[in-house]
């Protein structure tokens, strides 16, 4: 049961890498303008609100929150990772969708950071 398991798991690690190499290549061949039309999120928040967020506090950013890779179901963590890692979701470009009641970005190892999106005028 042991070795099936590890199967699984290296076949699905291997699937992503292939899926993450794709993606890299079509964001590398893409021209600007057109990346700037697919800056809406494909994916549902939820995909992010199943992490388990702690609240923090910061001078310049005020209250935002992180999810730690240890405190989450490995999962969980690593579908929402990579589809920020994917993105280049960085505090300057962070990750979000339409409906979105957070942005998402990557810093640091294993730390996934959300915070509050502002309400539209």
């Amino acid at each position: 049961m042991d070795k099936q398991i590890e199967f699984l798991v290296k076949l699905r690690d291997s699937c992503q890498m292939i899926a993450d190499a794709a993606n890299e290549y079509i964001d590398a061949m893409t021209p600007p303008e057109a990346k700037e039309k697919t800056q809406v999120a494909a994916v549902q928040e939820a995909t992010f609100t199943t992490l388990k967020f702690e609240p923090q506090q910061g001078a310049k950013l005020g209250q935002f929150e992180v999810a730690y890779k240890q405190n989450n179901l490995p999962d969980k963590w690593g579908s929402a990772y990579n589809i920020l890692r994917n993105n280049n979701a960085t505090i300057k470009d962070r990750y979000h969708g339409e409906t979105y009641q957070h942005s998402y970005w990557l810093y640091g190892e294993d730390k996934i950071y959300r915070q509050k999106l502002k309400p539209k005028t």
